[in-house]
């Protein structure tokens, strides 16, 4: 199974799986990193994994249209099977999503259905779940389509609200478990222990 990556920023995610492959506990080669923003650290952590990476944006690709196809065609020339989000900041344009329907995986910080929906990332979320008196949080791998956030939930894992929480201690536990919960996830669809529809 080939892996195609696409980040925003810093890619702490795609380390926790290229470090996954590389150790053999992901039956799966990282194929390509697309990056919208030339200054991500992802590109460094792609770089050093000698794994090959693009920068599409909007400079690169002014017409929507045409950078979503643009993002396909790389995908496809690498032969990607399984499309990782790993902090893309960015909609996942139609073209996109219609050619790998149920294969484009993301990661949430919270236990998805709550929490979840548009403006609702980063430590945005740790925020608002800090303000709702949420007793337990965690970390959401599900499959994207055309709603933020909708799309099936494969996996999840649970993190206490500790009382003297901070969105910032929170989101740090929370990272822990993102770490483990994302290359896990991608290890059981790799082996068939889960079946994506």
């Amino acid at each position: 199974m080939k892996l195609g990556f696409l980040a925003s920023h810093g890619g702490s995610n795609m380390q926790a799986i290229l470090d996954g492959c590389a150790a053999g506990r992901i039956p799966a080669s990282p194929a390509l990193l697309i990056c919208n923003n030339p200054g991500a650290g992802a590109l460094d952590r792609a770089a050093k994994a000698g794994m090959p990476a693009r920068v599409l944006n909007g400079k690169t690709h002014p017409d929507p249209a045409d950078l979503d196809a643009a993002i396909l065609d790389a995908l496809r020339a690498a032969q990607v099977d399984l499309v990782i989000l790993a902090g893309y900041m960015k909609k996942i344009g139609p073209q996109l999503l219609a050619s790998y329907q149920n294969r484009i995986l993301n990661i949430h910080p919270a236990l998805l259905p709550k929490f979840g929906g548009q403006g609702m990332f980063g430590m945005h979320v740790h925020r608002a779940v800090i303000a709702a008196g949420e007793t337990e949080s965690g970390a959401t791998v599900h499959l994207i389509d055309e709603v933020y956030d909708e799309g099936p939930i494969l996996q999840q894992a649970r993190v206490p609200v500790l009382p003297a929480d901070t969105p910032e201690t929170l989101q740090l536990r929370v990272l822990e478990q993102e770490h483990q919960l994302y290359p896990d996830t991608i290890a059981k669809i790799a082996t068939g222990q889960i079946q994506l529809p």
